[in-house]
């Protein structure tokens, strides 16, 4: 419980700083999370919708709210896919790109301040404590849909 509840702790005191970087910026944690995958993703900075919101996990209907606010903002562009008619392309613009620059630096620096209290070997056991953590329970979920979110029994 004790585990658990710093978690919930770090999370909810952490989420409010982290949304007012990006809110700085013009954007929302959603928005943010798909300027940055379009940018992971190399240049020339192009995903197609269903790539987004698989790598995204979140619906095509949730999608297309967050790509009408980015374009309207001017951060990205819908072309035509040049393979498949039926398809359209999301384009990081360069205003975008730089956007998403500018607010993942300031978050890594808010993120790499709250990290100063760990030593490197901490980082990395924590790292790697979390990761078997979220391994386990997507696990889980994939074995029996549901039982991940289901209250431990005894």
């Amino acid at each position: 419980m004790a585990i658990i509840g710093r978690m919930r702790w770090i999370t909810v005191n952490l989420r409010p700083p982290i949304e007012a970087i990006f809110r700085k910026h013009g954007l929302d944690s959603g928005e943010f999370d798909v300027l940055a995958t379009l940018r992971r993703s190399g240049p020339p900075y192009r995903l197609r919708p269903t790539e987004l919101y698989r790598w995204l996990m979140i619906s095509s209907g949730g999608l297309t709210a967050r790509l009408g606010r980015l374009e309207r903002s001017g951060f990205i562009r819908r072309l035509p896919d040049p393979d498949d008619a039926r398809s359209t392309l999301v384009e990081l613009t360069l205003s975008g790109k730089a956007v998403v620059e500018l607010a993942f630096r300031e978050d890594m620096a808010l993120e790499n301040a709250v990290l100063e209290a760990l030593d490197p070997g901490e980082i990395a056991i924590l790292e790697s404590i979390l990761r078997k953590l979220v391994i386990t329970r997507e696990t889980a979920a994939q074995e029996s849909p549901g039982a991940a979110d289901a209250p431990p029994c005894g």
